[in-house]
């Protein structure tokens, strides 16, 4: 029997990867438990990936462009103004629609990228998602530091959403992203 030409399991297996972190976190991630999942051989998981950490890769680069694309798509569509949205309320409703595909998704992505303080292979993936939306927060902020701390902010705001019950507050992230764009007074003053 020859070889089935199967052109998407690459992208099955990746998709396969990626509920099984969501579900179950990294450690429950073997060729075998993503072959079950994606429901290939055994052996197409190590023809596409010769280790986990390849197959993390994979998983890192498809998750992490969400965000960064959103705001992309925003600045494409709309010149960089949106008719009555300024940069902070297109930023916070990118934020919103972000936590609205559950904290599952937004857990599966931090576990991705705080595993590449221990896998290597990871963190050239992960310096390029920060540097990207940093990229991306500049070309709003004019200032490369506002854009950096606009990152740690994001990254914060959206942890302590994981970690905790409360539900996305709009006007509460809004006004933390203001702080570091207009400053506290200015943010304080707008309220």
């Amino acid at each position: 029997m020859g070889r089935r030409y199967d052109p998407e399991r690459r992208q099955r297996i990746i998709d396969a990867a990626i509920r099984i972190v969501e579900r179950k976190g990294i450690a429950g991630l073997s060729h075998r438990s993503v072959a079950s999942e994606a429901d290939v051989p055994l052996g197409s998981t190590t023809y596409h990936f010769a280790g986990l950490d390849e197959l993390l890769v994979a998983a890192l680069e498809q998750l992490v462009c969400e965000p960064q694309s959103a705001l992309k798509d925003w600045h494409v569509d709309h010149g960089g103004a949106a008719a009555g949205e300024g940069f902070l309320d297109v930023l916070t409703r990118v934020l919103e629609e972000y936590a609205s595909g559950g904290r599952g998704r937004i857990r599966l992505e931090y576990e991705l990228y705080l595993e590449a303080l221990r896998r290597p292979a990871l963190q050239p993936v992960a310096a390029a998602w920060l540097d990207d939306m940093t990229r991306q927060l500049h070309r709003y902020t004019g200032d490369l530091g506002t854009a950096r701390a606009l990152t740690a902010v994001i990254d914060g705001l959206l942890l302590q959403y994981l970690l905790t019950d409360r539900s996305f507050d709009r006007d509460e992230v809004r006004g933390a992203l203001a702080r570091v764009v207009e400053g506290p007074e200015q943010a304080v003053q707008r309220r």
